[in-house]
């Protein structure tokens, strides 16, 4: 046998279908990212999903059910109380959230803004409210830009954002302030999941996100996860995409951002292969003394954070799209030691009203070399995951 290999691909926000609870979210009994998308667009074209019995979960439109499936699928609903990326890949790794984050749709309170403003001495914020990321840094660039002040801001999510135009404030600032921002929430046991640094530029007069250089600052996890246990056993577990962020950094030896789902996706297949650069992304305090087994976690955002929020639902449809052609390549590197694992970590369905994660439950796909091909049903929690890993790889 040789080396035992788990590879988690989480399309985040591919949601296929509201949770029974969705009402307590503020949701509608619409929700339904994937069937929605499909619709919007009259079809997908994501063959190699199609092979692997996606459309045998559900009523997709242009995704088929097939009699010959290639791989296990099924439905996972989630357990924890909570529709964000946080909760769902803690939740992929075996930690249950009983309580949800807190959120703010009265803003930030003003104790805990005065100490951002005394810490980082920024001298003052804009904003302070829920909103969409894209319309509050073009609302308020001119202010913004005049005063010097960073954009501050949440939404339904348990996030604390800031937006600033690294033209005129350097990126380590604004990294700088998000590090103080998480402190201070941390300190002040407010429960927030994440802290995200929003760069933006100027473009052809527009004020752009930088979605390379966003970067999350997640509280850390409560609990050890799965990958804990495999890292206090010296196994590698390399963390694509925002993944670090995520588990703020927790039982990850190996990590690299990307700017976009086809970087993440090619740095993907070159962790499968062999090919990425292990040494230049090592975390300092690692040590690996078990080379017969290993984790690969890639999150793949463009879907939630491009075209979800946005209400983009032909990017959306393009990019999931784009994933399948990937998986096309991805496919022949797994062997009958390797565990492929296809799932979602929440919804954003881009067609219903809002901006904000939809509470959905999730698709799952399993696949080796020699699987054996099968429905899983509907099972309770994102967990299972996390089980199946722990069975894989023991």
């Amino acid at each position: 046998m040789g080396k035992r290999r788990a590879i988690i691909i989480v399309i985040d926000s591919m949601g296929c279908g509201a949770m029974p609870d969705y009402a307590e979210f503020g949701d509608v009994a619409e929700c339904n990212t994937l069937k929605n998308v499909a619709h919007f667009n009259k079809g997908l074209n994501v063959p190699v999903l199609e092979m692997m019995g996606l459309g045998n979960i559900g009523d997709f439109e242009g995704i088929f059910g097939t009699n010959s499936p290639i791989a296990q699928y099924g439905i996972l609903r989630e357990k924890s109380k909570g529709k964000d990326t946080t909760t769902g890949h803690w939740e992929i790794a075996g930690l249950i959230s009983e309580k949800p984050f807190a959120t703010f749709p009265e803003g930030f309170p003003k104790e805990l803004i005065d100490k951002f403003i005394a810490e980082t001495n920024c001298g003052g914020i804009l904003a302070n409210i829920p909103a969409s990321g894209t319309a509050i840094i073009e609302k308020l660039n001119d202010e913004h830009h005049k005063t010097k002040f960073p954009i501050v801001y949440t939404s339904a999510d348990s996030v604390f954002q800031i937006a600033l135009d690294t033209d005129m404030i350097p990126l380590e600032t604004l990294y700088e302030w998000c590090n103080i921002a998480r402190k201070l929430l941390d300190e002040g046991n407010y429960n927030v999941a994440r802290v995200i640094a929003r760069p933006y530029k100027i473009i052809d007069g527009k004020p752009t996100r930088i979605s390379k250089d966003r970067r999350d600052y997640s509280m850390a996890p409560p609990k050890d996860t799965v990958l804990d246990k495999y890292k206090n056993s010296g196994v590698k577990v390399i963390g694509i995409g925002k993944i670090e962020d995520i588990f703020s950094k927790a039982g990850i030896t190996h990590a690299i951002h990307t700017g976009s789902n086809k970087e993440g996706l090619e740095l993907t297949i070159k962790a499968i292969n062999g090919t990425l650069d292990l040494e230049s992304i090592k975390y300092k305090d690692t040590n690996i003394t078990d080379n017969e087994r290993e984790i690969i976690f890639t999150n793949l955002v463009d879907t939630d954070m491009l075209f979800g929020h946005r209400n983009d639902a032909a990017g959306y449809g393009r990019a999931i799209e784009e994933i399948d052609s990937y998986l096309k390549q991805i496919l022949p590197l797994i062997t009958e030691d390797d565990l492929l694992v296809i799932t979602a970590d929440h919804g954003c369905d881009p067609t219903v009203p809002g901006t904000d994660h939809t509470r959905e439950q999730v698709p799952v796909i399993y696949y080796s070399k020699n699987i054996e091909p099968k429905s899983l049903g509907t099972e309770q929690g994102f967990d299972t995951i996390a089980k199946r890993l722990g069975d894989w790889l023991k």
